[in-house]
């Protein structure tokens, strides 16, 4: 839910242009409908706050195991839509991309904003094309996803290709965060990409890499309740095949608010589990030698009757985006187990717990 992360900031010094726009509410789809695609893996701007989130594990020529995130945000501002100056900013584009290797030791991170505008920042509607600067994610006519990334300290320059359907969350795309139907967002998934490219760092070392991405995208307006701090978030693509999607929303003393969780296994039979049958129990936490936060950087999952480990690759993935989004969160590569057996790769995602959201 971003998740892969929700936009996670008002963005306070973007001033009031006139009056504010008016946005769209996310509604409950009618009974049978679903969401529309390829139109909705484009752009919706009529919405608050919008992310196309991209995780995943990647694998070194030689062996050695990485993880990375690629975000890109859109926030429509408080600046009048009716204004016709190519200056005005209407919507922010905002990227966070990350690269997790154990042999650095902690999270190698990189953030950007800019307003939407003059062909260097968008995101287009009809389907992905989100740009900021140099960083780019492009859905291509045989459906397989571009995604580059210039930052300070490395560059990830990736091809994500389907291998499965789309696999919508909650009911057909709309997806419930609390009790009232205005909490939600529409959301869906695209697990299990084939992935394929180069990761370069600063010194210039070049890897060629294989792995699997796990990509979300969500929209909404108001997603959160006022009583609502943070979330633990995981997609998971397991070796099997399946994949597993879970969510718990937190309220300001740690107790949860909100459920959900999507389970899909290789025969394409879908489960979807009900708050009261999702939840995350802490095994292990890691304190942040830089902000002093607490994570639950390992965890029991568990959906329904079925139990998941999830371990971290390494327990320094914390992302401070006060540059960009405002906030600090945990966020990293995991590895899954069931039975005491490993059996997928995924990414998971902490908020809240350095300060409570303010969406």
């Amino acid at each position: 839910m971003k998740r892969r992360s929700m936009l996670l900031a008002v963005l306070a010094a973007v001033p009031a242009l006139a009056a504010p726009p008016t946005l769209t509410q996310v509604t409950p789809l009618p009974p049978g409908a679903t969401l529309t695609f390829p139109h909705d893996f484009g752009a919706h701007p009529g919405y608050k706050t919008e992310w196309w989130y991209a995780t995943g594990w990647l694998t070194t020529q030689d062996g050695r195991q990485l993880g990375y995130q690629v975000t890109f945000f859109r926030s429509a501002t408080a600046a009048d839509q009716d204004n016709s100056s190519a200056f005005a900013p209407k919507q922010m584009i905002i990227g966070h991309a990350a690269l997790s290797d154990p042999a650095h030791g902690k999270l190698l991170h990189d953030q950007r904003i800019a307003r939407a505008g003059f062909g260097l920042a968008y995101a287009k509607t009809g389907d992905t094309d989100v740009k900021l600067d140099d960083w780019h994610m492009l859905r291509k006519a045989d459906g397989s996803y571009d995604v580059v990334v210039k930052g300070a300290e490395f560059t990830l320059s990736l091809t994500l290709a389907p291998t499965q359907p789309v696999l919508l969350q909650g009911r057909g795309g709309y997806s419930q965060k609390g009790p009232h139907p205005e909490q939600a967002s529409y959301y869906y998934s695209k697990p299990q990409l084939r992935t394929a490219g180069t990761v370069t760092r600063a010194d210039g070392k070049r890897d060629k890499v294989t792995g699997r991405t796990w990509l979300d995208h969500e929209w909404s307006t108001q997603v959160l309740g006022a009583d609502a701090a943070g979330w633990d978030w995981v997609g998971a693509n397991l070796h099997d095949g399946g994949a597993l999607m879970a969510f718990t929303i937190r309220d300001r003393h740690g107790a949860k608010l909100w459920a959900h969780a999507t389970w899909r296994d290789p025969s394409g039979k879908i489960v979807h589990y009900a708050p009261g049958d999702v939840s995350f129990t802490p095994r292990r936490r890691w304190r942040s030698p830089r902000t002093n936060t607490t994570y639950p950087v390992a965890q029991t999952l568990a959906t329904g009757p079925v139990t998941w480990e999830l371990a971290p690759l390494q327990d320094d993935q914390e992302l401070d985006s006060r540059r960009s989004t405002g906030a600090v969160y945990w966020e990293g590569a995991m590895t899954v187990s069931r039975d005491g057996r490993r059996v997928g790769h995924a990414y998971m995602e902490l908020s809240g717990y350095e300060r409570p959201m303010k969406l």
